[in-house]
């Protein structure tokens, strides 16, 4: 009996296709190789990016690359109970965080699990931590301010509800205390804050947790901490998952204050995951999609239009610089998606001027539309009354015989400064800042000893709000300086100079 080779091989060919593995080969697959929070598996034919793998121990992995013959994948979790040989199973799902009112007051890590010891966090909702930014026409105007309580922000830099302000610098120069101040100042405005820590030490997020409890913000507020201890997969996810749950509650209509603190944590974390999945390096060993990294995060803050219940989330994405450089690759990508930025010099700061926000390289290309006209009465000459006070100062450096009109403008832009000076977790309301910038601009305190110019206007604030309590229950309600309170203000304040001066 002949035996014809070719029937054999087709034979042998219909098997193999007829094989049913005990498990489906798209579905299930086996690590390669695992390190430095990066597992290569191979097979998982079918897996998508961005989808969540379960590994074993229940570790999670995120699905990065996507190879001809295998699949990378960052790890969120430890690692080290990870081997090669393992079984991965698809999930079929991206990642999605819990959201929803039950995770306000927590701290949470970036997969939205509580690391404060309260408990669980039982929640209904999730969402998926990725998705597209809405559109133009689900959009609409900036037109509500968000007040900082930082009288230097909202009368220079004023921030809309919807708006993205960077706020940039080098470290140790106040930019948490500014993000940190803008929360504690939303306590009974409506607005729901969440706070990213990226990097940051526990203690340093400790304290912030601390501060905001101590101020009653943590009612209000999220806490979500991916800490310098934590693998660089978990610094890549957490602004992402802190900007789902933002948006669950701006399409209930509701308005959202989200701080990153830092994106130049968060690009380097990303930079180490890229380079780990051996993706090409670019400008500064940062991979080329470093620009999509944050600006598919920070497009997703916006202002809803009515038709899509009008909610918002406000981002306030921190960035770090060397010695001052904001033309670095970071800083300069972070300012061309942002609004306007709010810039703090160390010689400010050690000058002993806090916020050390420097007004000439601060902007904001929106905040202005949302602005209360009452500010805008009593700000609209203070940007240029500060830059004539620089240029003056630095010009008097170099002569000693100064006329009349310099002394004049030098000593009104010092009692600006002054009354710009601000303590940290003191934010103020709107119709004081109104009040202290009305005072100044007016040249009330201008003839006062420099160190008394402060504590002499809280006392003028104290007497003529108990004197007149009508005038600024007007500017909170009515949002402006009418004639006749413009007038009673004048002469409320002339006579108590009067009575200084007595």
């Amino acid at each position: 009996m002949k035996i014809n080779t070719g029937e054999i091989s087709a034979l042998i060919k219909q098997q193999i296709k007829d094989y049913k593995h005990k498990f489906d080969s798209n579905d299930v697959g086996t690590v390669v190789s695992v390190g430095d929070g990066i597992a290569i598996v191979y097979g998982l034919d079918q897996a998508m990016l961005g989808e969540l793998l379960l590994f074993p121990n229940d570790i999670y992995g995120l699905v990065m690359n996507l190879e001809r013959e295998n699949v990378g994948a960052v790890l969120l979790g430890d690692a080290n109970l990870i081997k090669e040989g393992d079984v991965v199973k698809r999930s079929k799902t991206v990642m999605r965080v819990p959201t929803g009112e039950a995770m306000l007051g927590r701290v949470v890590n970036a997969l939205g699990q509580p690391i404060d010891g309260l408990g669980e966090i039982e929640t209904k909702s999730s969402r998926p931590i990725d998705v597209i930014a809405p559109g133009v026409m689900e959009r609409k105007s900036v037109n509500t301010p968000l007040e900082t309580g930082t009288t230097m922000i909202d009368a220079i830099t004023p921030i809309g509800r919807g708006q993205r302000e960077l706020i940039i610098g080098d470290r140790q120069t106040g930019k948490t205390a500014i993000a940190v101040d803008a929360i504690i100042n939303q306590k009974g405005k409506n607005v729901l804050c969440i706070y990213v820590a990226i990097g940051q030490k526990n203690s340093t997020v400790a304290q912030i947790v601390a501060k905001l409890k101590e101020h009653d913000a943590m009612e209000y507020s999220i806490v979500v901490a991916a800490t310098a201890s934590e693998p660089a997969p978990m610094l890549y996810v957490a602004p992402y998952a802190a900007c789902a749950m933002a948006e669950e509650f701006m399409h209930q209509g509701k308005d959202v204050l989200i701080v990153y603190d830092d994106l130049s944590k968060h690009a380097v974390a990303y930079r180490a995951l890229s380079l780990l999945l051996k993706r090409s390096p670019g400008r500064e060993a940062y991979p080329g999609d470093v620009f999509y990294l944050h600006s598919r995060l920070l497009e997703r803050a916006c202002k809803l239009s009515d038709e899509n219940g009008g909610g918002s989330i406000t981002a306030l994405p921190i960035v770090e610089t060397q010695a001052g450089d904001i033309s670095a690759y970071i800083p300069t990508n972070v300012i061309s998606i942002t609004d306007g930025q709010i810039f703090l010099t160390t010689d400010l700061f050690n000058a002993g001027f806090r916020p050390a926000i420097d007004s000439g390289l601060s902007v904001s290309r929106v905040g202005g539309n949302a602005q209360t006209k009452a500010m805008k009465q009593v700000a609209k000459s203070l940007k240029i009354e500060l830059a004539n006070f620089q240029e003056m100062k630095s010009f008097s450096q170099f002569g000693s015989d100064l006329d009349k009109a310099t002394l004049q403008v030098l000593k009104h832009g010092e009692v600006l400064m002054r009354v710009l000076t601000q303590r940290q977790y003191e934010p103020k309301s709107m119709e004081h800042e109104v009040f202290d910038l009305f005072a100044a601009h007016h040249g009330y305190f201008d003839n006062v000893e420099y160190n008394k110019v402060r504590s002499l206007m809280d006392q003028a604030y104290v007497d003529i709000k108990g004197r007149a309590p009508e005038i600024f229950k007007q500017i909170e309600e009515e949002k402006v300086i009418s004639d006749a309170n413009e007038k009673k203000l004048k002469e409320l304040l002339e006579d108590f100079m009067k009575g200084q001066a007595n």
